[in-house]
């Protein structure tokens, strides 16, 4: 990691802090994740309820995106950080008083405000902060709080609830998001944030509006390959500890989280610093072939070995495509509208969560568990053909980047 040497003092310290709170808030939501489809079977959901449940995560997400991402370029990524580790702190206190399906339905929305915040920020400052040389091994290295958190994350959650129960479970997620506000607010922005909002303030009276954005060549495809990605995604953190309980593996399922993320961890290191020499398209590629064998060996699966090398296989393609597509889009624009285009493009990623829970759920209710994840199977390889097939102008191009053997033509500073 000899890239933080050539970094300026108060920069890597904000980037340390960053990390920091980074490790807290993933902690905190990644506690959740073996942990909340049980506790809404608890409560008497369905399967079809838990989806939704699940699901309505990602409407917070759809709603607030787009809000937070002029946020973050008009008045700075800090203000946006605290409202994500903020809403992150209280949530889990939320669902200590939700005993219906009902109210778990109107916390989930104003929880996924969190991950929207945090996310988005996140990314820009990061990119940043980054030199444009070396911007995919810094973003790599940063990202590593996601794998980091989510493999202590769900392990820590599995085992209080397991111990200790619920209550205590959702008091341990809200005091890791209360801890990332603190770390947060000692954050220092960089100096040209000013020169950042002023840019974004000029330029929107002559840009093309918001929404508008998310049509444009650079844009489209990852924001369309991200949605097809969040339904792979959505149907694996929603029904994976359900589908385990019932094939009864003898696997905690905290253990399969922690095991894809360890995974994640390893492909970040590595992806990001070689996507600076050989290009993102190819590793998008490899991650998405990924996503298509780790849904066909869950569709296969039947031990707790066999859900592991799953896990493996399902860290590698989530530790190589979120970084390198976060990376392909500060590739593609300008630093006064960053946060504005990462919020179209991973709200791409947030449509597919919104959609996996109640649409993957109809699927599981029809077809059982099983089958269901052989169909996400099928998802993972559309989000492959749709990427080698139009990543590029024209058909060509498009082969030639998602292998490696050409240039993005829609990178700015490259």
């Amino acid at each position: 990691m000899n890239i933080f040497r050539d970094i300026e003092p108060q920069p890597r310290r904000s980037l340390l802090t960053l990390f920091t709170a980074g490790l807290l808030f993933w902690s905190s939501l990644a506690s959740l994740l073996p942990t909340l489809p049980l506790y809404v079977q608890y409560v008497g959901g369905t399967k079809q309820q838990i989806g939704f449940v699940m699901g309505a995560f990602a409407i917070g997400l759809l709603l607030s995106r787009a809000q937070l991402g002029k946020l973050a370029d008009s008045r700075g990524r800090k203000q946006v950080l605290l409202v994500g580790t903020s809403v992150a702190a209280i949530a889990p206190l939320g669902y200590l008083l939700a005993k219906s399906i009902p109210l778990l339905l109107l916390i989930r929305p104003f929880h996924g405000i969190s991950i929207a915040a945090f996310t988005t920020a996140y990314s820009a400052l990061v990119t940043d902060l980054s030199p444009p040389g070396k911007r995919g091994e810094l973003i790599g290295y940063m990202s590593l709080v996601s794998p980091i958190g989510l493999a202590f994350g769900p392990a820590i959650g599995g085992f209080v609830l397991d111990w200790v129960g619920y209550t205590p479970l959702f008091g341990m997620s809200a005091t890791f998001a209360a801890t990332a506000v603190f770390f947060t607010s000692q954050i220092a922005e960089p100096n040209f944030a000013d020169l950042t909002k002023s840019d974004s303030l000029s330029e929107d009276k002559n840009s093309q509006k918001y929404w508008q954005m998310l049509w444009t060549p650079r844009v489209r495809v990852p924001a369309l390959v991200l949605l097809v990605v969040g339904l792979v995604f959505g149907t694996l953190s929603t029904f994976m500890p359900l589908f385990i309980k019932e094939t009864q593996p003898n696997l905690n399922p905290g253990l399969f989280y922690s095991t894809a993320a360890i995974a994640s961890f390893g492909m970040r290191v590595v992806t990001g610093r070689a996507s600076d020499k050989y290009g993102r398209g190819l590793f998008i590629s490899g991650g998405l072939i990924c996503y298509v064998l780790s849904m066909l060996l869950l569709y296969l699966a039947n031990n707790s070995g066999a859900f592991l090398i799953s896990a493996l296989v399902e860290g590698c393609a989530g530790g190589t495509v979120m970084p390198m597509m976060v990376t392909l889009m500060s590739d593609r624009c300008e630093p006064h509208e960053r946060g504005r285009l990462f919020s179209l493009c991973i709200g791409g990623f947030d449509l597919g969560l919104a959609m996996a829970g109640p649409t993957l759920g109809f699927v599981a209710e029809q077809v059982g568990y099983r089958n269901m994840f052989g169909f996400a199977a099928g998802l993972a390889g559309l989000a492959l053909l749709i990427f080698i097939t139009q990543s590029s102008k024209g058909l060509s191009n498009s082969m030639k980047f998602a292998i490696g053997r050409g240039k993005d033509v829609y990178a700015l500073n490259r």
